[in-house]
């Protein structure tokens, strides 16, 4: 399959995107050419267009499917597998966040209650414990809030953050208005969401 110059600018951005985040290239790259692509390639084809070895890019699908990013489809009259990932970026979001949450930030809570619960952390420093417990606290309210957005459909939630600038100016109207000497004289406007790496 020959690639555009935009479907090629497109690849090689997320590839090295996904190497600044700490994901092989090679699996940003044919994950990006299957949400580009928009329908099912199986490993030769993907091999063939991104010049890829196979050996990596099987390598790159396990990982992929590991992440619940792609699914295996198969095609009429081909014994092949075939891939395919959601054209639903907000699906895709759901499903990164969901991951990362259960591979990195699930066990730092754990281990966050862990240490609160261990009588040894009386020996620490009245600062120490504190630090820890605000850390604890704040991780499980964050985790909490993240587990009620990832219930929601990607419809409601993309909803939700396009209500952040609402929801900023709802909560901060209690407060007096700014004087022009005011340093939130002119807030700056909510930085857009970030689509978290794999």
């Amino acid at each position: 399959m020959e690639l555009t110059d935009i479907a090629r600018r497109f690849i090689v951005h997320w590839g090295e995107m996904g190497s600044s985040w700490g994901v092989n290239r090679s699996v940003a790259q044919i994950h990006a050419l299957l949400f580009f692509h928009g329908t099912p390639l199986h490993a030769e084809e993907i091999a063939d267009t991104l010049a890829i070895a196979r050996s990596n890019v099987s390598n790159s699908l396990k990982e992929l499917l590991n992440w619940n990013l792609i699914r295996v489809t198969h095609v009429l009259g081909d014994r092949r597998d075939y891939y395919e990932t959601s054209g639903d970026v907000w699906e895709l979001f759901r499903t990164i966040v969901r991951e990362r949450k259960e591979r990195e930030f699930d066990p730092t809570v754990r281990l966050l209650r862990e240490l609160a619960a261990d009588p040894a952390l009386g020996g620490e420093s009245p600062a120490a414990q504190d630090r820890l417990r605000s850390t604890m606290a704040f991780m499980q309210t964050l985790g909490a809030w993240s587990d009620e957005m990832l219930r929601l459909s990607p419809a409601t939630l993309e909803k939700i953050l396009k209500l952040g600038a609402q929801v900023q100016r709802f909560v901060r109207a209690p407060e007096a208005e700014p004087g022009p000497g005011d340093a939130n004289a002119n807030p700056q406007p909510p930085l857009p969401p970030v689509i978290p790496p794999y």
